[in-house]
Parts: C-alpha cells; sequence; structure tokens
C-alpha cells in the first residue's frame, strides 16, 4: 500500500472529533498518575518530603510569632534528627527516636552547663566524641545516632553563640529539641503509614544492581581472540561489589520489618523476590569454562552470540522487574527472551552434531551453561507472581545486632585495642575536634563552630574517603558562597530567602549520599539564609570559607599522622579472607551435593560472606587508589588478585548453581578428596598471607589431581562431571592464587615508612 493511500486510509478510519478529544485527554491523565508512581518510587522522595514539611512547618512557627531567629536552632534540630533517622518499622523508629531524643537531651545540657568553662567543655568533648564513635561498634544504627548527637552538640554550640545577652538560658537547647522531636514524629508516622515502601525501593535497588551485573557478564561472551577478559572480570568484581551492598540493605530493610513474630503477611512476597535475587545472583555470577577458551573454539560459531543475547534480555528483564516492583505494577516477562533461548538451543544442537572430539569436554561447560541460563529465564518468569514463588525451607534472617547489655559490651571491648580500625577513628576524630576547639579559641572565638562542625563530616574511617570528603566539601562550600551571594541581592526579601532556605535543606537530604558536593553547596546556602534572618547572613561569607579550610585541614591533618589505616598495610588480611570464605562456601556446597540443595541459613550465610569478603577487596582496592604513592605500590597486585579470586568465586558459584543430591558414582571418593584438598589449600593459603609468610609449596600430585579430574568416564552422568569440571577449574586457579598471594605477601612483609 502507497504512502497516500495509508493516509487516506487513516483519515478514513478516524473516528468523530468528539472522541479523539476523549482520547487525548486519557493518555495524558494515565501519564500524569505514572509520573506520579515515579516520582513517589524515587528512594530520596519520602526523605526529601519529610524534611520539607519539617523544616516548613519550623519556618511556619518562626514566621508566625514574629520570630525569625526561632528558624535557626529549630532548622538545625531538624536536620540533626534527620541525620539520625535509621531504617526500621515504626515500631522500632519509635524506640529510636526516644533514644536519639534522650542522647540529644544529655548533649545539650552537657554544652549548656559546660560551654562557660572551655576547659572542663574540652575535657567534656574529648570524652563524648571518643564514646560516640566507639558506639558504632554496636552497628549501623548506632553508629548514625551517634554522629548525629555529636553533630547537634556542635549546632547546640552555633546556636548558643548567635543567643543575645538578654536569651534565656535554654531557650536554644529546647528549640533544637523540639525541632529533632518534631521531625522525628513525623518520620514515626510516615512508617506507620507507608510500612512497604523501603522494602520495595531496596528489593527494587538490588534487581537494578543485578541488571548491571547481567550486562556486564554479557560482554565476556563476544568471540574475540584479542579479548580483554581480566580487564572485564574487574569491572564485573567491582560491580559485584554494589550488587552486594544492595542485598545487605535489602536483607537489614526485610529484617527490621518481619519482627521476631514473622507477622509480615504482606512483606511475604517481597521476601521471596529477595531469596529469588539472591539465587539469580549465584548463577549469574557461575563460570562454567574460561571465556577465552570458548572463544578460541566457538569463533566461526553464533552460539556465544546467542549466550550474550541472552544475558542481555535477562538484564532487561531484571530492570523491568525494579520498576515493577518500584511502581507496584504487575511484572511482564518478555517473550523476547524466550525465542533467544530457542535459539541458543539450536545452536548447541548444531554444534552437537559436528560429532567433533575436540569439543566434547567443552560442550558438556556450555550445556552446564545453558542449563543455567535456562533456569534463570524460568526463575524470572515466575517473578510474575511473586506471591506464587516456593517459599524457602528456612527463611530465617541473620540479625547482626547485640541481643543484650552483655552482648552490647562484649562488642565494645574486642573494639577497644589499637588495632581496631573503630578505635583508631574514634582517637582521630577526638584528637581532631580537641585541636579545633583550640584554634577557634586560639582566632576567632565567634563564629568558629564551623571548624569542628567541617572536622566531623570531613574526618572519615580512612584516608581515600577523606580526601574526597576533604574536595567535595571545600568545592561545595565554595560553590554556596557564591550562589548565596548572588542570591542576596537578586532576591533581598526574607520571605523568599526563607523558602530558599527550605528548598536548599531539602537539597542537601535529597543529595547527600550521591552528590555531596552539591549537598555541601545546599547546606551553605541553608545556612546563608537562616542567619540573614537574623541580619548575619554577609557577616558570614568569609568565617564559613575559613572555618571550612581550616577543619578540612585538621581532619587531613588527623587522619594522616594519628594511626593511619593505609589500606595497602592490611591488604593481605583482606586477601586472606577472601580465600577463607571462599574455603567455607566450598564445604558448603560440597555438603549440598551429599544432602541436596537446601537454602538453609548456613549455606546462606557462607555465599554471603564469600561475595562480602569479594567486595570488600573491591572496596579496599579503590581506597587504596587515593592514597599518597608509596602507600599503594601493591595495588597494581591486588586488582590482579581480585580478577583472579572473583574468577574462583564464579568457578564455586557454578557448583552452587547446579546443587542436587549426587547418585552413588564410583568417583565418589574422587570428589570428597578433592574437595577438602583444594579447601584446605585455599585456608593454608589465607594463613600464610595473615602471617606475611610466602606462600606455601604445591603438593606434587596436585597436577595430577586436575588431571584426574578432568577425565570424567563417558558412562559418568551429568552431574558429577559437572562437580568434577567445576573441581578442576578450581584446582586450575590455584597456582596463579599461590602466584598472587605470594607477592602480595612480599610487599606486606616490606616496611612502607609512616
Amino acid at each position: 500500500m502507497s504512502l497516500l493511500a495509508r493516509l487516506l486510509r487513516g483519515q478514513r478510519d478516524a473516528p468523530s472529533n468528539r472522541q479523539p478529544a476523549k482520547r487525548s485527554r486519557m493518555p495524558t491523565t494515565s501519564s500524569f498518575r505514572q509520573s506520579l508512581r515515579r516520582l513517589w518510587a524515587l528512594e530520596k522522595f519520602g526523605y526529601s518530603l519529610r524534611v520539607f514539611v519539617a523544616l516548613s512547618l519550623s519556618m511556619g512557627v518562626s514566621w508566625y510569632l514574629a520570630e525569625p531567629a526561632l528558624m535557626i536552632p529549630l532548622f538545625l534540630g531538624v536536620i540533626a534528627s534527620a541525620l539520625a533517622e535509621t531504617d526500621d518499622r515504626w515500631q522500632g523508629r519509635l524506640s529510636a527516636l526516644l533514644v536519639t531524643l534522650a542522647c540529644f537531651s544529655l548533649a545539650s545540657l552537657a554544652v549548656e552547663l559546660l560551654f562557660p568553662y572551655p576547659l572542663w567543655f574540652a575535657v567534656s568533648l574529648a570524652v563524648a566524641t571518643f564514646g560516640l564513635v566507639m558506639l558504632g561498634a554496636l552497628g549501623e544504627r548506632y553508629a548514625t545516632i551517634a554522629q548525629a548527637t555529636l553533630i547537634l552538640s556542635i549546632y547546640s554550640m552555633i546556636a548558643m553563640d548567635q543567643r543575645d545577652s538578654a536569651g534565656l538560658a535554654w531557650r536554644e537547647p529546647l528549640l533544637l529539641l523540639a525541632g529533632a522531636a518534631g521531625y522525628g514524629l513525623l518520620s514515626v508516622l510516615w512508617s506507620a503509614v507507608f510500612v512497604q515502601q523501603p522494602v520495595q525501593q531496596s528489593v527494587a535497588r538490588v534487581y537494578r544492581e543485578l541488571a548491571r551485573y547481567f550486562r556486564l557478564k554479557a560482554t565476556l561472551f563476544e568471540p574475540l581472540r584479542e579479548l580483554d577478559v581480566e580487564d572485564r572480570r574487574l569491572a564485573l568484581a567491582q560491580q559485584n561489589g554494589r550488587v552486594v551492598a544492595a542485598m545487605n540493605l535489602a536483607k537489614e530493610t526485610l529484617l527490621h520489618r518481619l519482627g521476631n513474630a514473622r507477622d509480615g503477611r504482606a512483606l511475604g512476597g517481597y521476601l521471596k523476590l529477595y531469596f529469588l535475587a539472591q539465587d539469580l545472583h549465584e548463577r549469574v555470577s557461575s563460570s562454567h569454562y574460561p571465556y577465552q577458551a570458548l572463544a578460541e573454539a566457538f569463533f566461526h560459531s553464533d552460539v556465544l552470540f546467542r549466550c550474550q543475547r541472552l544475558l542481555r534480555l535477562q538484564s532487561d528483564a531484571c530492570l523491568a522487574l525494579a520498576e515493577a516492583i518500584a511502581l507496584r505494577q504487575p511484572f511482564r516477562h518478555s517473550d523476547a527472551s524466550r525465542r533467544a533461548m530457542d535459539d541458543l538451543d539450536a545452536s548447541f544442537a548444531y554444534l552437537s552434531a559436528q560429532h567433533n572430539p575436540q569439543w566434547r569436554g567443552l560442550l558438556r561447560s556450555l550445556r552446564a551453561l545453558a542449563d543455567n541460563l535456562h533456569t534463570v529465564h524460568n526463575e524470572l518468569a515466575s517473578a510474575c507472581d511473586p506471591d506464587a514463588l516456593a517459599g524457602e525451607s528456612d527463611s530465617t534472617l541473620l540479625d547482626r545486632q547485640p541481643h543484650s547489655i552483655a552482648e552490647a559490651w562484649q562488642r565494645l571491648r574486642e573494639q577497644l585495642t589499637p588495632t581496631s580500625l573503630l578505635f583508631r577513628h574514634a582517637l582521630r576524630m577526638t584528637v581532631a575536634l580537641l585541636a579545633g576547639y583550640a584554634v577557634l579559641h586560639a582566632i576567632h572565638p565567634e563564629q568558629g563552630y564551623w571548624v569542628l562542625l567541617t572536622t566531623v563530616f570531613v574526618c572519615q574511617p580512612n584516608y581515600g574517603a577523606t580526601r574526597t570528603r576533604l574536595v567535595q566539601r571545600i568545592s561545595g562550600t565554595a560553590l554556596g558562597l557564591a550562589a548565596g551571594w548572588a542570591l542576596f541581592d537578586l532576591f533581598p526579601a526574607q520571605a523568599v530567602q526563607a523558602v530558599f532556605a527550605v528548598l536548599a535543606g531539602v537539597l542537601f537530604f535529597a543529595t547527600r549520599s550521591s552528590r555531596y558536593t552539591l549537598a555541601t553547596a545546599a547546606i551553605t546556602l541553608m545556612v546563608l539564609f537562616c542567619f540573614n534572618q537574623v541580619g548575619d547572613g554577609y557577616g558570614l561569607f568569609w568565617p564559613r570559607l575559613f572555618d571550612t579550610l581550616l577543619g578540612s585541614l585538621i581532619a587531613a591533618a588527623a587522619v594522616f599522622a594519628i594511626l593511619p589505616d593505609w589500606q595497602g598495610r592490611r591488604l593481605n588480611q583482606i586477601v586472606a579472607n577472601t580465600l577463607s570464605s571462599s574455603s567455607a562456601y566450598l564445604r558448603q556446597i560440597m555438603a549440598q551435593y551429599e544432602t541436596g540443595k537446601r537454602d538453609d541459613l548456613a549455606y546462606r550465610i557462607a555465599r554471603r560472606n564469600a561475595h562480602n569478603a569479594d567486595a570488600a577487596l573491591s572496596s579496599t582496592l579503590s581506597n587504596m587508589l587515593l592514597e599518597p604513592g608509596p602507600f599503594r605500590r601493591e595495588a597494581e597486585a591486588g586488582f590482579r588478585f581480585l580478577t583472579l579470586s572473583h574468577t574462583l568465586l564464579g568457578y564455586l558459584s557454578a557448583l552452587g548453581a547446579h546443587r542436587e543430591s549426587l547418585t552413588d558414582d564410583a568417583s565418589d571418593a574422587l570428589l570428597e578428596n578433592a574437595s577438602n584438598r583444594l579447601a584446605d589449600a585455599l585456608e593454608s593459603l589465607a594463613l600464610a598471607l595473615r602471617q606475611r609468610q610466602s606462600a606455601p609449596q604445591p603438593p606434587g600430585d596436585e597436577e595430577e589431581l586436575a588431571r584426574r579430574l578432568e577425565c570424567a568416564p563417558e558412562e559418568q552422568d551429568d552431574v558429577h562431571r559437572l562437580v568434577q569440571n567445576q573441581l578442576a577449574l578450581i584446582c586450575r586457579q590455584l597456582p596463579a592464587l599461590r602466584e598472587a598471594a605470594d607477592r602480595l605477601g612480599r610487599h606486606a612483609a616490606e616496611p612502607s615508612g609512616n
């Protein structure tokens, strides 16, 4: 049909003029609702909305009472309470709020009583700082509340510094607590009304990170002879760290809401989706054969392209599932994945029909890979109805929080040693704040408490994070001051500036975990606009910039000079942990080949520990790249080991993905002996690294063991062949691991200066 004919036919088939008007409005309404759903599903939207409401109410109260000066302590109280907010159901959040308000009250009381006595104030500041930082040993929730308490104590100093001589003594502390309590109650109410929103967002984040992992894994299946597999494996290992972090956060979110009574029936579907994500992660992490060997053998075939296309479609399915979870909409699995699966089966059948004896072992691995992708496809398709997913026989989630005072005290005692990273950070923070307090009294006691505040935000547990935060803090402050200077002239009305203060506060909380430079600029603007309500905005420009520079310098000096945590010094311990965790994972996997697949708590802990160790190594190496040259000399060897350890984890994941009970076979003794020897070899290598010794020499029959595992009899069943093949791959990986570990061990044993 010609173009003109199609146009004419379209005109004839067009409905009357009134119908298009209705149809044009319906998509618009639907699109508007969809936009609202997407906005609501944003992870920071609820957080930002709560901050907006709290700050707006604070501003409204100050303007209603015709006392703009109230805005400063109320705003600071809201900010401190929002910084102390931890994820929990409403009962837990209410308990946390009461603890937070108690800590805030004690901090404000101490500041009010000791503020006129600098010496006693310095002593209490040191004791409080060290104690509050050490509370991080009890868990992330306590660390968050402790950090916010420290920040509120400095806010109390700032508020008192602004008090005029006629002001009431307890006015500022009470206003700070009022702002904190107001936001806290709003947070509790929000948590009670929107119970499932954090769960939806955390589980959706897991699937988004999984989608990126699938996409990166697909890049390994390009049949190129010059493919840089190591570089792509490194990117895959780094993304694995993000997946693991998202899974850990989702587990904590679910754990807080399920409770001890397992009364979260509405959360049952999300719990099943979480366990499904764990299984998908194990399957997509699997490696069934060295990819370069597959590329060489099947260079003239399209089978690897078929695998790559299927992985990309499964990546798209994970993204679609993440969006469906976030928007609370039905998930529909695309038929394109099924067609891609059929195309892969056809390619495999064609290769099998060639009867090439050189491909026999490769085709077995390729068959195992195709079966794994089949299972991934079926599991993603089953996510269309989360409630119908099969639940785990053991759905227990490990709670790492202390459950008694004795357990909490034991954790604190374990960290009270100079070898503890937390102890070192607490000591550095204490010395840095004391130095900042002394400097502000020596240089300019008025408005000098921004030095302490900058030090608290910039001083991080390691040098790399501190260096990054320092640059972001200084650049963000300069950006905020420049924007404030322009906005003061453009919008001189105080009412408009008050609105800007609220919006800047919201922007700070929306960006503080992702774009800290922008967040710093926003909080600087908020401070300028708030202080300008009492006519002190312009006078804050230079002190704010100077104090930021001074506080950043003090924080950087403390991290560099006081028991510095150079990542290279503990790299051998991190690497050793990856090996010992992999050994424990291997033992758990092989135990399940005797009992059959059971994703019980012990197995899931071993699997998670292995992935957590892999993620910790990736994070350590990233921080190491930010350290001075002499302290990152083994970074290259560390990244080499990361690619090797992630390859090892891939071989282990393939074993875990195909778990099922083995039938009696003549090779059972070989499998048991080989798995025990491989696990022992990994543990001995980990021990040598911890003791900074050379890697142990391999036994003389290790090569013979690898050959025996590779030579599976023809009559052997597929499961036995797969287990032998994966154990052989692990055995072949040991020499490279020993070489890389030996290099790291030699570097760790050499002195490296400060």
